[in-house]
């Protein structure tokens, strides 16, 4: 009974400090308007700027991930680095983790004819296994086969708006568009990606890689796409193909491409053409089996896996910086908390006084004024995390990405609170150690 009596005690006491508290807030709105004015503006800039560095990154990741996963880019930097077109169909059967793969062969500004109108597009041409090695999927009709690959057929496939732009949004399928002066038949249309997404294939044409070759005027190509079914095949697959191609561009000993590794290359040509090039008379002959620049990279292997991990750490390491900037302005509102409580202190000695000569304790006046210092915290948070989502939607609207993360909320909510009550004991100590005499004496 004696136990029930105290804790019924307590808990009158705790209520009778927070509406004191409560009172003590609000007995001066536009001391406590400015203070909590300082909290929410530090809230809001936490919020807003993790919420923009959090979109971007979520855009960027976005924008990788639109090329498709575990996918791996073989391309030649140099000019006397080619590869024939028939190695693209060779990687799944020799390389292991390989399983699909595609010659690529990019031409900007084509000139095309739809009926009576004119334009310049870019084209990209592969083989039937682009679909699947860019998780691409056709809105209409259907993509071109191996059939049409062989047979080098007239077809192609439209890239979303450069269907919709044809009909007014009606399906081309079946209809003949001429591409550098020959008619191609659309037999497909892909999927929308979204702009700044899938490296602009929405306003590409995608024809048969033998036909671009034709219109390119060339034989051999200088990229290839490559697809594994995890990420664990394909940086199996990166290894291997490593080794194949630092052997058949005849790269030196400390001289590989990008991603790739030591070991022996499987047998078998994979038919990769390194122009030689003869060596000046003053030359250094132990440089003569080098046909490449100092320095110049002639080759790389990259898996768009490892850049989109890269992409995503380094723009949360730039998230968190924004966050820890802004939290910069937490402090300082933090400090306005110790300013403004240590004025209420000094300025209500007569009240202190009062309550310390009618009984209350030093952990009264202590709870008082840490929880006056918790409320303009909590409502200056509130305030904030408004503020900063509005913030948020105004910047939506012109363009950029930007949300509200949970990661923002939970780190200005938690530094907010923090710093009200850190901020807060030292007056809330200095106001329970003041003497009731000496504390009448001053009022």
């Amino acid at each position: 009974m004696q136990k029930k009596g105290k804790i019924l005690s307590l808990l009158v006491r705790l209520r009778f400090s927070a509406e004191m508290a409560f009172s003590g807030i609000t007995a001066n709105l536009l001391r406590t308007f400015l203070t909590v004015l300082g909290i929410a503006i530090g809230v809001a800039a936490v919020v807003s700027l993790m919420g923009i560095g959090e979109g971007a990154r979520k855009s960027i990741v976005s924008q990788f991930e639109s090329l498709g996963q575990n996918v791996i880019v073989i391309k030649a930097n140099a000019e006397n680095v080619k590869f024939e077109a028939e190695e693209a169909e060779e990687l799944p059967e020799r390389v292991t983790g390989v399983e699909y793969a595609t010659p690529v062969v990019n031409k900007s500004k084509v000139p095309i004819r739809w009926r009576r109108e004119e334009n310049e597009l870019d084209i990209i041409g592969v083989n039937q296994n682009y679909p699947e090695i860019k998780d691409h999927k056709v809105v209409s009709g259907n993509f071109f086969t191996s059939l049409h690959v062989k047979q080098r057929a007239p077809v192609a496939v439209l890239g979303f708006n450069v269907a919709k732009s044809l009909l007014n949004g009606r399906s081309p399928v079946g209809q003949i568009l001429k591409l550098d002066g020959i008619n191609y038949r659309i037999v497909g249309v892909l999927s929308e990606k979204g702009e700044g997404n899938g490296d602009g294939i929405d306003n590409k044409i995608i024809i048969p890689y033998p036909s671009a070759l034709k219109i390119v005027g060339q034989n051999d190509i200088s990229e290839i796409w490559a697809k594994s079914n995890s990420a664990e095949e394909a940086e199996l697959a990166m290894v291997q193909l490593g080794r194949i191609y630092k052997r058949k561009v005849g790269l030196g000993k400390n001289i590989a491409p990008s991603q790739g590794g030591e070991g022996e290359m499987p047998s078998g040509d994979m038919g990769v053409i390194a122009e030689p090039v003869m060596p000046e008379e003053n030359e250094n002959p132990e440089d003569e089996t080098n046909v490449f620049k100092k320095g110049e990279e002639p080759l790389t292997i990259t898996s768009l896996n490892n850049l989109v991990k890269e992409a995503d750490q380094a723009n949360r390491i730039m998230t968190v910086l924004l966050g820890g900037i802004a939290a910069v302005s937490l402090l300082v509102g933090g400090i306005g908390i110790m300013n403004i409580m240590l004025v209420a202190v000094t300025e209500r000695t007569s009240e202190i006084g009062v309550r310390r000569a009618l009984g209350a304790k030093q952990e009264d006046l202590l709870i008082q004024f840490m929880l006056e210092s918790i409320y303009v915290s909590i409502i200056g948070c509130v305030v904030g995390i408004l503020l900063g989502a509005w913030a948020i939607s105004v910047v939506s609207k012109y363009g950029l990405n930007a949300v509200v993360s949970l990661q923002s909320l939970k780190i200005a909510v938690g530094v907010a609170l923090c710093s009200g009550v850190l901020f807060g004991v030292y007056p809330a100590i200095n106001a329970s150690l003041l003497p009731p005499v000496e504390a009448l004496k001053r009022s």
